[in-house]
């Protein structure tokens, strides 16, 4: 018998033996669910005696597929190796690598991160003439990251938008980016699953010869599949029907990504004879802080429902704090911080959340002021830097010699007096003869065309080739150290002597430290294989849990993270949830689930904290408490702005009382009014109002506070205000 089981809850066996057939299993937060994930893929092995080949387990992070191999191969040893784990991606560029050529493609084909799409987009964009200050890259490579996710080819983009002006532009764009994909032999990171899917539809031979292969099919964090992931996970499961899904709808946030909740909310339409298992026992925090979370989440119309518990017991209430302002929040925060440190010897406990990036700068200020250790989860990761993509690029370029992208990137770095004229005649040699750029660049001779520019070309491409005569024939490290030297990029570095160059050189050190343990890793340890390793690497993949740091990061960042302290920031209208989430239930139900993530990320303490004034974009607005705060009971609350006199002396010149109160009349005291209460509290929604200053406006939303109201204005000039009636002077226009 498998002696597991007898760690496990009855609820989390239960999942685990269940292997037959399809299952959900709605996993609460903190309940455990990468243990029965762990465990039923051991289980299934050891007990049922399932050949490991016939297993397929995915992710959503590189991270959380690293963390099931490695527990799993804790318990089965060497056959957790044949065992298909990965995420999505890295799932289906495996599949591709085998099957590719039937869409035309070489199987050495490259994968396009996001930088290197939007290269490639804005030179599509340059020869259709369109300009980019109407449509804006970057939303343009959503639009068609969009339409991928829902399996939209460029034709039936072209037909379904073909009467929206903007569209059929786009739609344009789109025809000619796939074309460039598909003539450089490569593909981005949403065509790896739309790919994988159009093989897989296409071709019942090869979608036969998976299903055979997957008997068991496990997907973690199923509520945050897109509609293209959906449609894969169903392709491959209708041929055992053995699939186990694992989700939270109640963690469900990444809409703007294109997940759809709807996956996991009609699980049972799409398998009628399922088996739903409830994980609602909580084994991260303490039962004041899910109680909190599982008042905010109640508000939701969309969910299964269930309602979290604990047997850590009840612990210490949430702990509340209303600034003046930001500054004083963050002040606040900082202070906590180095009091859990002076009675705990630690700060990487700690983390501070917040809805948007913009929030951490004045926190960030106050912690270096404070001098305490702080990290940023986001920013300039280390394959974003220059030089590293820049060895990147030679290496797809080698590998792969129809790679435009990479030949643009690297022809004159280091610096080979090879500008961009020579370059742009290049490009337009190659469109007139069809030819692939790096072709015209290798034959330049036979070009009159490029006049002085001949030689450098010449020789760029007999360097170019040198190493791709010794690709396959020399181990990764060396091939890589050659790239670097024969290419002049080491020595330029080496030359230049600056402190920039230095920190260049330490870098590209550290790339050869990654190369090492590459090879370390792997068996055949192939140029292909390491290139599409780095082109899979999330943001977070990087992320030490043991460095000793506060970690500073969004809410979106904490998923599937914990901490034993943790800051919520800006909890107010407008911040969170966000002014944009107001108007659609949808998005505020999104927004809720966010908040119920942050929420149950502390493990024993949480802090959270508003301001009444904030300064965003350079201009100060008054702010109201966030509706998700004011549906937190106040018996789980423990107000602390009245610990710190300086802070709630400000707040109290601000005109703000307590921020546990439910007493709206208590939010602001206004001064003397000139009109009578009654014609303030008359404004509502709907209301069209000028202002001297902002002119003309429509009332968004209207709350009473007091003898006052505050109104929440859209301004046609100056966009968004929110503003006290008392003091704006506004007048209705009839």
């Amino acid at each position: 018998m498998y002696k597991a089981l007898d760690k496990l809850n009855d609820r989390q066996r239960e999942a685990v033996l269940a292997t037959e057939g399809p299952v959900l299993v709605l996993a609460g937060a903190g309940s455990g669910k990468t243990t029965v994930l762990v465990n039923r893929i051991a289980y299934m092995i050891s007990e049922k005696k399932i050949n490991p080949w016939n297993i397929l387990a995915i992710t959503f992070t590189n991270k959380a597929a690293n963390e099931m191999k490695t527990r799993i191969e804790r318990l089965l040893g060497d056959e957790a190796a044949d065992i298909w784990a990965g995420t999505f991606h890295s799932v289906c560029a495996k599949i591709l690598r085998s099957c590719i050529d039937f869409l035309g493609y070489g199987r050495d084909f490259l994968i396009y991160d996001t930088a290197d799409s939007r290269t490639v987009l804005k030179e599509c964009m340059r020869e259709l003439n369109i300009d980019e200050k109407s449509f804006p890259p970057r939303n343009v490579l959503s639009i068609i990251s969009n339409a991928k996710n829902d399996l939209m080819d460029p034709a039936t983009f072209e037909n379904t938008y073909r009467s929206d002006y903007r569209m059929s532009i786009i739609s344009r764009i789109y025809y000619r980016y796939q074309t460039k994909l598909y003539n450089n032999n490569a593909v981005d990171f949403d065509d790896i699953i739309f790919c994988t899917v159009k093989i897989l539809s296409e071709n019942p031979d090869v979608l036969m010869r998976y299903q055979s292969r997957f008997r068991y099919i496990l997907v973690d964090e199923y509520q945050d599949t897109n509609n293209s992931q959906y449609m894969l996970i169903n392709l491959l499961a209708q041929g055992s029907r053995n699939l186990c899904i694992v989700g939270d709808d109640d963690q469900s946030i990444y809409k703007f990504r294109g997940a759809n909740i709807g996956n996991i909310l009609n699980f049972e339409d799409d398998f009628p004879d399922m088996k739903k298992i409830t994980l609602d026992r909580n084994y991260r925090s303490t039962q004041n802080i899910l109680d909190a979370a599982n008042a905010v989440i109640a508000h939701n119309r969309g969910r299964l429902g269930k309602e979290l518990w604990t047997a850590k017991g009840e612990g210490g209430k949430v702990i509340t704090f209303t600034g003046a302002n930001e500054y004083d929040e963050a002040r606040y925060v900082a202070n906590e911080v180095k009091k859990y440190y002076e009675e705990n010897g630690v700060f990487g406990d700690c983390a501070v959340l917040f809805r948007t990036n913009a929030q951490s700068r004045v926190i960030e200020e106050v912690m270096m002021r404070e001098h305490i250790p702080y990290k940023v989860l986001s920013g300039l990761r280390f394959y974003e830097r220059k030089e590293i993509k820049d060895i990147i690029a030679y290496l797809r370029f080698i590998h792969n010699p129809k790679d435009d992208v990479s030949l643009a990137r690297i022809i004159n770095e280091p610096k080979r007096k090879i500008g961009n004229a020579t370059l742009d005649r290049a490009r337009e040699i190659a469109a007139v003869n069809e030819l692939p750029l790096y072709e015209v660049v290798s034959h330049a001779d036979n070009y009159p065309e490029f006049k002085t520019a001949i030689k450098k070309l010449l020789d760029f491409s007999k360097m170019i080739e040198s190493l791709r005569k010794i690709k396959d024939a020399v181990p990764l490290h060396e091939l890589t150290e050659r790239v670097l030297n024969d290419t002049g990029y080491m020595p330029a570095l080496v030359l230049e002597n600056t402190t920039e160059s230095k920190t260049r050189i330490e870098n590209l050190g550290e790339f050869m430290s990654v190369i090492a343990e590459f090879e370390k890793e792997s068996e055949e340890a192939t140029l292909a294989e390491f290139l599409e390793g780095i082109s899979l690497i999330s943001d977070l993949d990087g992320y030490d849990e043991n460095e000793d740091a506060v970690v500073l990061m969004t809410i979106h960042s904490a998923k599937g993270l914990e901490f034993p302290v943790v800051f919520l920031t800006g909890m107010e209208e407008g911040l969170f949830p966000g002014i944009r989430s107001i108007n659609s239930e949808d998005d505020i139900e999104e927004e809720r689930r966010l908040c119920y993530v942050a929420i149950t990320r502390a493990k024993d303490t949480l802090h959270i904290t508003k301001a009444i004034r904030r300064t965003v974009h350079g201009k100060t607005n008054i702010e109201l408490p966030s509706r998700f705060f004011e549906e937190i009971p106040t018996e789980y609350l423990d107000d602390r702005t009245k610990v710190f006199p300086q802070f709630a002396e400000a707040v109290r010149a601000s005109g703000f009382g307590d921020i546990v109160t439910t007493n709206k009349n208590r939010y602001l005291k206004s001064e003397k009014k000139s009109v009578s209460a009654a014609e303030f509290l008359s404004f509502k929604e709907g209301d069209t109002v000028e202002h001297r200053s902002f002119g003309r406006g429509t009332v968004l939303k209207a709350t009473p506070a007091g003898n006052d109201c505050i109104l929440e204005i859209d301004f046609e000039s100056v966009g968004f205000k929110r503003l006290m009636a008392a003091f704006a002077k506004l007048k209705k226009v009839k």
